[in-house]
């Protein structure tokens, strides 16, 4: 009779540690998983107030540079397609295309005096490549936080209790070929 209780208490132990054990790794499971979902919102909001501060910058040039309307478009098209996009891979394209036109429109800007020396676009233009470091520094967290994540569902025995839940591999941030490139930084000082 001691025997039976023993060991029924002995079996209990085990089914409670093992579900302890299960209910911990569920709880890492689901915090990996906000953890990526949290730094994709964090580069979102740094995208809108990119957004937010390029409609700014254009509305405040446009008075000044109506002659360089291309330029301006370019710039509004690249901020359009920022808004809509919504996957690391469009949001890498659309951030190659909002350098890009920054790039021409800085080079723009240098042959207008009046308008480099206005403080407002001065404000704007260094408020925009703080915003620039910010969200390089937030797809790195981003893509440390899906590595991790990656990495941990496909583990044993996470990957029993993965995809028990669905959990699927998240997209890293891929910087495009263009970005890759190196810079011939000798035609610019001509």
């Amino acid at each position: 009779m001691v025997l039976a209780i023993v060991g029924g208490f002995v079996a209990l132990v085990i089914v409670v540690l093992l579900v302890g054990y299960i209910v911990n790794i569920y709880n890492q499971l689901v915090s990996l998983n906000r953890r990526v979902d949290q730094a994709k919102q964090n580069i979102d909001v740094l995208l809108k107030q990119r957004q937010d501060e390029l409609t700014k910058l254009v509305d405040a040039a446009s008075e000044f540079m109506d002659q360089e309307e291309g330029v301006l478009v370019e710039l509004t098209q690249a901020r359009e397609q920022g808004q809509k996009a919504e996957t690391p891979k469009e949001q890498a394209q659309a951030d190659r295309l909002v350098r890009t036109a920054m790039a021409d429109f800085r080079a723009r800007v240098e042959e207008y005096p009046e308008l480099k020396s206005q403080r407002n676009m001065m404000q704007l233009q260094e408020r925009i490549t703080d915003i620039e470091s910010q969200i390089s520094d937030r797809r790195e967290f981003y893509n440390e936080a899906v590595t991790r994540y990656n990495t941990r569902i496909a583990q044993f025995p996470y990957l029993i209790l993965s995809r028990q839940m669905g959990l699927q591999n998240e997209e890293l941030f891929r910087a495009s070929e263009r970005a890759r490139e190196d810079v011939d930084v000798s035609s610019a000082f001509g």
